[in-house]
């Protein structure tokens, strides 16, 4: 589509594009929000560079979109601003968010629409990339038979095998959600259908044998791998990333330690997935 009062720079023709031309540290008129969410719904994912922006104005930007999403299980580490996420590696980490292949908090029964990344302190030496996949681009990719046996099948999604015990807090009274969701999923806004398992949060496909839900959903995460599927963002100090969970995956690179990487994200709410025939 053409754009008025943005500018938008394809990173490849599956997935991602810069934005140019728009502070987000001051209020956005409607026509310009509208053309970046036209921007994320015709990219999946976009990227602003040289934002300056502080908690508040990241939590406004979110808002325009939908109610903010709080995470099950990440500790809430500044006071004044629960809904931040805060996103740190350095020389003492074990681990890092992020790391496998998955779309943001899946397990949930309604999961987030997107998630809003904001860096600020990034590896001397470069590093710590962030690579997004497009479930279009993978989805599209399957044979017409295997899409057939797909789309009416449910997966369960869970979230006690990644969350118990890993931000550190006494969690051994908390229940981590589980939700069973569509294999294939129709987004709400597009109408286009997204492949919708993670190796991050998907246990196996209800309507399978465990051997035959674990040999599917291997092929489906390897699948999901696939180069020309995908995009890489370099990030460079006061980047924003805003990706789409509802037709796109992300996995944070760990190429970096014992270097620092440190941001703030910030997740809007999402809907119950569904799969509704017959879209493209």
């Amino acid at each position: 589509m053409p754009y008025e009062t943005i500018s938008v720079q394809k990173l490849t023709p599956a997935i991602g594009a810069e934005i140019h031309g728009v502070d987000l540290g001051r209020p956005l008129g409607n026509q310009t929000f509208q053309e970046i969410h036209e921007a994320l719904m015709e990219n999946q994912v976009i990227f602003f560079r040289n934002q300056h922006i502080d908690h508040a104005q990241h939590k406004d930007f979110g808002r325009r979109f939908g109610a903010l999403h709080m995470h099950p299980a990440a500790p809430q580490l500044i006071k004044e601003h629960p809904e931040v996420f805060v996103i740190h590696a350095d020389e003492k980490s074990t681990y890092v968010n992020g790391e496998g292949w998955h779309s943001d908090v899946s397990c949930d029964g309604e999961p987030p629409m997107g998630s809003i990344l904001y860096m600020h302190e990034l590896p001397p030496d470069g590093g710590g990339d962030t690579m997004f996949a497009s479930m279009y681009a993978a989805y599209e990719a399957l044979s017409e038979p295997l899409k057939i046996l797909l789309s009416g099948m449910t997966a369960i999604h869970s979230g006690e095998h990644v969350y118990r015990g890993r931000y550190g807090n006494d969690d051994r009274a908390k229940k981590y959600p589980e939700s069973e969701h569509p294999v294939v999923r129709t987004h709400p806004v597009t109408g286009r259908q997204a492949l919708f398992v993670n190796r991050g949060f998907t246990r196996r496909i209800v309507q399978l044998s465990r051997p035959e839900s674990d040999a599917v959903l291997q092929m489906l995460f390897r699948h999901v791998e696939t180069p020309e599927f995908q995009c890489r963002f370099a990030w460079k100090p006061y980047s924003i990333a805003f990706w789409d969970n509802r037709c796109a995956q992300h996995k944070a690179v760990w190429d970096y330690y014992p270097n620092t990487r440190h941001g703030y994200r910030v997740t809007v709410a999402g809907d119950r997935p569904f799969y509704r025939a017959g879209n493209a």
